[in-house]
């Protein structure tokens, strides 16, 4: 089992829960029980099948973006990060 760290702004979509136990053996898994376990998370994070552009998932402090994406392996015990991008300005 891995742990996953929730943003405040998707909170509302995890019952307030900043963390969440999560089974999987990678990061598509554990995305997939997260959103089996909290519904309405999911198209916050998934365009279709695929993950938002804006949705960064990290193992520690490596986006899995930089290793094999979603088919990043994950091992039990491992914290993952959900970080939304955030874009603004002029």
């Amino acid at each position: 089992m891995a742990t996953i760290k929730i943003p405040t702004p998707l909170r509302a979509y995890t019952g307030g829960n900043a963390e969440v136990n999560v089974a999987g053996a990678t990061v598509s898994a554990i995305l997939g029980d997260l959103t089996t376990q909290f519904p309405e998370l999911r198209p916050h994070l998934f365009n279709g099948e695929e993950l938002r552009n804006f949705v960064n998932i990290f193992i520690g402090d490596e986006d899995v973006r930089y290793r094999n994406g979603l088919d990043t392996e994950v091992e039990p015990g491992d914290k993952l990060r959900i970080i939304p991008s955030i874009a603004g300005g002029r």
